[in-house]
């Protein structure tokens, strides 16, 4: 046995005696339960059109782009997504990356440095944390949809280029950001308001940010994911061509990463105009979270992602594992994913699942949660 054995073997004790071990399991391409724990919102991984679409670009292009795209890897698939994206967020814009978090990385390093001041909602994603870390910019970390402690560090930031971290819609408790008034801060003080829609797109339609006229807002950035109700894979940062530029040049997330997949542009490009089609997609969902989040008596989320509250790991744990013997796949949120610390059933709402399967998942999901509760 080595040291790093001996580590090994207490870290994974600590997880197992917490209720916090978490193991990888395979699903066959045809599932057996009704899925509530993936991201895709939309229903629109499985739709023939947006499965065509990802085979015609392998097909054209190739299993992958060949090269990072300032070399051979910028395809012409790439600039019709980019185009078309920021058309559909009112975007002048947009930049597509390899994934979100690549995109959440790029944006914050290399608009970030150690002269500048980032000021981050406390409930931001992970790919957010870890950007504030590979800019080494000072950071102040304030209260959940606290707009007044925003003002504060951004009053006390000595005239330091600054950045403010939000998401749209957060995807644990579900709330959507306060965006007109972080961004009315923002103008004020000429810090930089960065838009997670990540939970948004697709579930809000264009986003939130379109929705409250903060498109082409001098004073706010966007960046998305194209795994979620776009169905396929990728990330983006959508603004000014200036930004874009920059993040060209510097942002090293992009520079040295290979080109996003031509499937995966394929098929997020034709999600995309699915979306734009047939925008009763983001009503089905808005209509299926308010129902579910009165039968279990919780409030609906903004999003697709309805929490539910559970006493602990173990027993949110044993949620899930009744909700699957039922035959439904719920996610399931503990610690260190959750920012308040509190074990929660993560259940998807989704507007890809048959009306009969819906109703029965909601029956056993209403069910378990009085059992566990």
């Amino acid at each position: 046995m080595t040291r790093w054995d001996d580590w090994l073997a207490a870290e994974s004790a600590a997880r197992d005696a917490a209720g916090l071990q978490r193991t990888l399991k395979p699903r066959a391409a045809e599932g057996a339960t009704v899925d509530l724990a993936g991201n895709d919102y939309l229903g629109l991984s499985r739709d023939p059109a947006v499965m065509a679409a990802a085979a015609a670009a392998a097909q054209r292009w190739g299993g992958g782009a060949g090269a990072s795209r300032l070399v051979t890897g910028t395809l012409e698939l790439h600039a019709q997504l980019e185009r078309e994206l920021a058309a559909y967020l009112g975007q002048p814009a947009a930049l597509v990356f390899s994934t979100g978090y690549h995109a959440n990385l790029a944006v914050v390093s290399a608009l970030g440095g150690r002269d500048a001041l980032v000021v981050s909602d406390a409930h931001v994603h992970a790919s957010l944390v870890d950007a504030v870390r590979l800019s080494r910019a000072p950071v102040e970390v304030v209260p959940h949809q606290d707009v007044a402690a925003v003002e504060a560090a951004l009053a006390a930031s000595d005239d330091r280029r600054a950045l403010v971290l939000a998401e749209s819609v957060y995807s644990v408790l579900g709330d959507a950001a306060p965006l007109v008034e972080l961004a009315a801060v923002c103008e004020r003080y000429d810090a930089l308001l960065v838009v997670d829609e990540a939970h948004g797109i697709g579930v809000r339609g264009p986003g939130l940010v379109r929705q409250l006229g903060l498109a082409g807002h001098p004073h706010v950035l966007v960046t998305a994911t194209l795994s979620k109700s776009l169905g396929s894979q990728g990330g983006a940062v959508l603004g000014p061509q200036s930004v874009v530029d920059h993040l060209v040049n510097r942002a090293r997330p992009f520079i040295f990463d290979t080109g996003l997949a031509p499937a995966s542009a394929g098929a997020a490009l034709e999600a995309l105009r699915q979306l734009r089609a047939r925008p009763e997609l983001s009503d089905v969902v808005r209509g299926r979270m308010d129902d579910l989040a009165a039968a279990l008596g919780v409030v609906p989320s903004a999003g697709a992602v309805l929490s539910v509250p559970m006493s602990s790991p173990r027993v949110a744990v044993a949620a899930q594992a009744a909700a699957l013997a039922q035959g439904v796949t719920v996610g399931c949120f503990r610690p260190p994913s959750v920012p308040d610390g509190v074990s929660r059933l993560r259940i998807t709402v989704s507007a890809g699942i048959p009306e009969a399967d819906w109703v029965r998942a909601v029956d056993v999901l209403v069910a378990v949660v009085k059992e566990h509760s």
